[in-house]
């Protein structure tokens, strides 16, 4: 049994096919298929079944799947860490999140963090949702995930770092614009945007609002039907300046949400709990070093300016906000 022979197996059971790993390691079928059966016979049981299209995994092969992908994942993650100690270059920062979080949620410490370590490198990567970030983090390719905090995920540790209250945005002439409050209930009717679909954001608002599985529970308010959806928050406070129509949305840190935006106005919604956002890791205690102070880089930041030495979460913390959600907790 090797390492290959495991992350070829994992590879077979993620793409569900031999041909398509065989493929993307440029080998033959042959080939990956010998490597499933080096483990099958040092497991003494069947790793796969053969499907009419393509194989998955038996229910052993689903336990060793499992662990197989912990173990490459926190190996991979080492070996990393292990090629920037040699390269001497202070490291690498790797982190996942959606596509408008460094602008909204990082930049001031990106600045920060930069002017400290010059010669450690970050690296962004942007993923269309919280579950795809969980995978990044799960599978080793990246160290943290900044993505908003929902239900426990098997082996991923949650860290709650700051709470957004939910605001409806609309046009400075519309008539909700002078309101210094809305109540969720007089959002009904309202043709809403609608925020990124399978986003942990919209589950959570239509969850507030009465919505039920993506249609409205009987007998509760909720917004009328709309007909516009957007992939990320800065698109609905976009149209909905544009009066296309009003969005109820989390009100972002700072003033950058509505830089450029004069003809905006943000209406806050204070009975709908707010949305919290956070760091996802698969162990924070096993963070290399330079993740670690760019995290607490990023919380300082967001709860009201440059890190001290006071106001760093303590070792193998959660940030600002200390519970940390894992599953089975």
């Amino acid at each position: 049994m090797t390492l290959d022979d495991l992350r070829a197996f994992v590879a077979v059971c993620e793409a569900g096919s031999l041909s398509a790993v065989a493929r993307d390691l440029g080998c033959t079928q042959s080939a990956v298929s010998q490597r499933v059966k080096r483990l099958e016979r040092e497991a003494g049981i069947g790793l796969l079944e053969r499907r009419p299209r393509g194989v998955a995994p038996t229910a052993a092969g689903r336990i060793l799947h499992r662990a197989a992908t912990d173990g490459l994942g926190a190996l991979d993650q080492a070996l990393r860490r292990l090629a920037d100690m040699r390269r001497g270059d202070g490291g690498t920062v790797r982190v996942t999140t959606g596509a408008t979080t460094v602008r909204h949620f990082m930049s001031d410490a990106v600045v920060a963090f930069r002017d400290r370590h010059p010669r450690v490198n970050l690296e962004f990567h942007t993923e269309s949702s919280s579950s795809r970030c969980f995978e990044a983090v799960a599978d080793g390719h990246f160290e943290l995930a900044w993505i908003t905090i929902g239900p426990p995920v098997r082996g991923i540790e949650q860290h709650p770092v700051i709470g957004l209250p939910w605001v409806l945005a609309v046009r400075a002439d519309d008539p909700l614009a002078d309101r210094d409050r809305i109540e969720p209930d007089e959002l009904a009717g309202l043709r809403l945007i609608r925020l990124p679909e399978n986003s942990t954001s919209r589950m959570r608002l239509d969850g507030h609002l009465g919505y039920r599985d993506g249609a409205p529970a009987p007998g509760e308010p909720v917004p009328g039907p709309s007909t516009t959806s957007v992939a990320d928050w800065d698109t609905a406070l976009l149209l909905a300046e544009l009066g296309v129509g009003p969005a109820v949305v989390p009100r972002l840190p700072g003033h950058r949400a509505t830089t450029g935006h004069p003809g905006l106005r943000l209406v806050p919604i204070p009975a709908l709990p707010p949305l919290t956002t956070g760091w996802a890791v698969r162990q924070w205690a096993a963070l290399g070093p330079a993740a670690v102070e760019f995290a607490e880089t990023v919380n300082a930041w967001l709860t009201g300016g440059p890190p001290t030495a006071g106001n760093r979460p303590p070792e193998g913390g959660s940030g600002l906000l200390p519970q940390a959600r894992t599953a089975g907790s």
